[in-house]
């Protein structure tokens, strides 16, 4: 029997999550025998127009063309996966839809006419079926493996959304938002990255989007008894997942607030 085989896209991000794949080491290897990668222009292969029982794909729509072309991906793919900020809900390029981008544009740039930019920034699922997100910025290497080896025994993977704070007790690790009164995003951020930040003693700032049920009001207000000015608490939401609505709809509405 052949092997499965995989395809990993790139659109507007920063390469970070692909890096994740390469940075498997041993266990790369190990996929590289159950499956056949046949596009990875960051690792060599290229085929884009492959037909392809897993696709992956890594950053947000952020030019004219990148629609027809993940309508191609799409429809050359069994499974499609997006993985990171970038792909799961527009990532850092977000926020600039909170802006004028066209005059962004033509303040930076002498000609801005050769610059081919969408006044919005937006996530894969906005426009095809996605199967799975997997979200973080970067996502870890143990999240990409985890889901792909699912999806070859023919099982969807598990959402982890559970939030950052779960993970912290499970690790045992000291809240740092009681004992250091530290403005952690933990309480509405979800799990995947292993606690990392609150494991080496400081904050979460949310760069793996909310959790489950993400009560952000109380969590904005709590930000707001730490210290923090109204305008702090909301680029607090309105970061790197600005574009995902549980934190865009709270960054927004504390920002506005007089």
């Amino acid at each position: 029997m052949s092997k499965p085989t995989v395809a990993i896209h790139k659109f507007s991000s920063c390469d970070g999550c692909q890096l994740a794949f390469i940075n498997m080491g041993e266990p790369l290897l190990v996929l590289s025998e159950l499956v056949d990668i046949l596009h990875f222009a960051e690792a060599g292969p290229v085929d884009e127009n492959a037909l392809v029982d897993i696709a992956i794909i890594e950053g947000s729509v952020s030019t004219s063309k990148d629609i027809e072309r993940l309508k191609r991906i799409r429809n050359n793919s069994q499974y499609l996966l997006t993985m990171g900020a970038c792909a799961t809900s527009g990532g850092l390029q977000a926020l600039r839809n909170m802006a004028d981008t066209k005059q962004w544009i033509t303040d930076i740039y002498a000609n801005p006419s050769v610059i081919d930019s969408l006044d919005k920034s937006t996530p894969i699922k906005d426009h095809v079926k996605v199967d799975l997100e997997i979200w973080g910025c970067p996502v870890s290497t143990r999240q990409v493996l985890t889901a792909v080896r699912a999806l070859l025994f023919g099982v969807m993977p598990k959402d982890e959304n559970e939030k950052i704070c779960m993970e912290c007790k499970r690790m045992q690790r000291v809240c740092v938002m009681v004992t250091k009164k530290e403005p952690c995003m933990g309480p509405v951020t979800r799990t995947g990255c292993g606690a990392l930040c609150p494991s080496v003693g400081r904050d979460c700032y949310g760069c793996y989007g909310p959790a489950e049920n993400p009560n952000t009001q109380a969590m904005a207000n709590r930000l707001t008894g730490l210290g923090l000015l109204k305008d702090e608490v909301a680029r607090r939401f309105l970061f790197i997942n600005s574009g995902a609505e549980a934190f865009h709809v709270q960054g927004i509405r504390t920002r506005d607030t007089t």
